[in-house]
């Protein structure tokens, strides 16, 4: 199985629902990889939403996703409510912990391209929440309560900065 990580926004709200980028088609990831348009077309969903990749980790499902804007974007649901992990997994989206979005899937067709691979075709296995995404565009998106601590962690992070610049 391949699996490509990719920085993304991820939010989530405080029933568990979460949305993201799960892919963005105009930049290579981490190692030069390229996913095509349309590559994604045959997800059979509800796909399994796991936790770093972990096939013993299944937090939530992801249960729609669409191509628009040059990305994939992807919408699920974190099982906050049957299952713990799920909740430990949206404090750490919320707190900033967790900010990418990772695919793992079986590659189909690929041709080679300077610097890496343009993946045409592949069977989509999981798509998981990880610290640090492979490809630098895949981020969570949508938890509606994470926005605030998000900004509120990005202000304290810069207040410390510059104190200790002084």
């Amino acid at each position: 199985m391949d699996r490509i990580f990719f920085e993304t926004k991820v939010l989530t709200d405080d029933a568990g629902a979460i949305s993201g980028i799960a892919w963005k088609y105009d930049q290579a990831d981490r190692v030069g990889d390229m996913i095509a348009p349309g590559a994604f077309s045959k997800a059979a969903f509800p796909i399994p939403m796991l936790a770093f990749h972990d096939m013993g980790d299944p937090i939530g499902t992801w249960d729609t996703a669409e191509d628009k804007g040059g990305a994939w974007h992807i919408k699920g649901k974190l099982l906050v409510d049957e299952v713990s992990r799920a909740r430990e997994v949206r404090a750490l989206v919320r707190s900033g912990a967790i900010k990418g979005l990772s695919v793992g899937f079986i590659t189909g067709k690929a041709e080679s391209r300077p610097g890496g691979r343009l993946i045409k075709s592949l069977e989509l296995l999981e798509v998981s929440l990880v610290t640090i995404g492979m490809h630098p565009g895949a981020t969570v998106t949508s938890a509606k309560s994470a926005v605030t601590a998000l900004n509120i962690a990005a202000a304290l992070n810069r207040a410390a900065a510059h104190f200790a610049a002084r």
